[in-house]
């Protein structure tokens, strides 16, 4: 199977340097079966292993990657690891490099992927972002990590569940309120009684700010009510598959 980057991916638009490549995947392109059609890339979801290999080789062909993706067993933490071999399969909610062709990247059906990038084209970093990982601090944790100027990094939202989608309980927004008074504006009062609506993108863009981001891009798609692009777990259930957000550094000698 042939297929283009345009077919499986969207790109970023952020200015990001030459030399860092970044990609999400759609749903579409890959060789998985219903319910999970068809570019599933998970494959702790119920699909079958091997065709959930099959596009995982049909990714790393169609993107050229440099090495094999760090894929990290993502629990909703705050934890942290730079993207080595070493650290295949580790329990993480985020990886981070400075090396050139080590793939980070993260797995997401609702939840918000964030990818961070020097504007130097030097570090780079991809999150894993549910609203637990927001408000117990997955993205300050991965800022701790690379330990850069965070004035100098930039940030793009890629594709999560939209503000007009996202039902939550009063202990979530009470949460996000404990943590930043500024977070009301995040939460719009649900039709549905004593529940809210939540913004995935605002709280993201509400954290990234306070730690001295301005230079944040994208935040405008929505897997929820988006389907024939996006999986998405509160759509879908336990039989949603996941896109893959993946971010890394070519070799400065070799990129066009």
């Amino acid at each position: 199977m042939t297929l283009t980057l345009n077919q499986i991916t969207l790109q970023p638009e952020w200015p990001a340097p030459k030399n860092i490549k970044a990609y999400t995947t759609l749903r579409t392109g890959g060789v998985s079966i219903a319910p999970y059609q068809a570019f599933n890339l998970a494959d702790h979801v119920g699909d079958n292993a091997r065709l959930v290999e099959q596009n995982r080789q049909l990714l790393k062909n169609t993107l050229a990657l440099p090495s094999d993706p760090i894929w990290l067993t993502q629990t909703h933490s705050t934890l942290v690891l730079p993207a080595l071999p070493e650290n295949q399969q580790k329990e993480a909610d985020a990886s981070y490099t400075h090396q050139a062709n080590q793939v980070c990247v993260v797995l997401t059906a609702d939840c918000l992927p964030i990818f961070l990038c020097h504007r130097n084209g030097t570090h780079v970093a991809a999150i894993h972002a549910g609203w637990r990982g927001l408000v117990n601090g997955v993205i300050e944790a991965t800022l701790m990590a690379m330990n850069l100027p965070n004035q100098e990094l930039l940030a793009w939202l890629g594709p999560a569940i939209g503000p007009k989608a996202f039902e939550v309980g009063p202990e979530v927004r009470e949460q996000f309120m404990q943590k930043y008074p500024a977070a009301d504006v995040a939460f719009v009062p649900s039709p549905n009684h004593q529940r809210w609506l939540c913004d995935l993108y605002a709280l993201a863009k509400l954290t990234l700010q306070k730690q001295g981001i301005t230079d944040i891009f994208g935040g405008d798609y929505c897997t929820y009510s988006e389907p024939e692009k996006f999986y998405s777990y509160r759509r879908d259930g336990k039989e949603s598959g996941r896109m893959a957000s993946l971010i890394w550094i070519t070799d400065s000698r070799s990129h066009d």
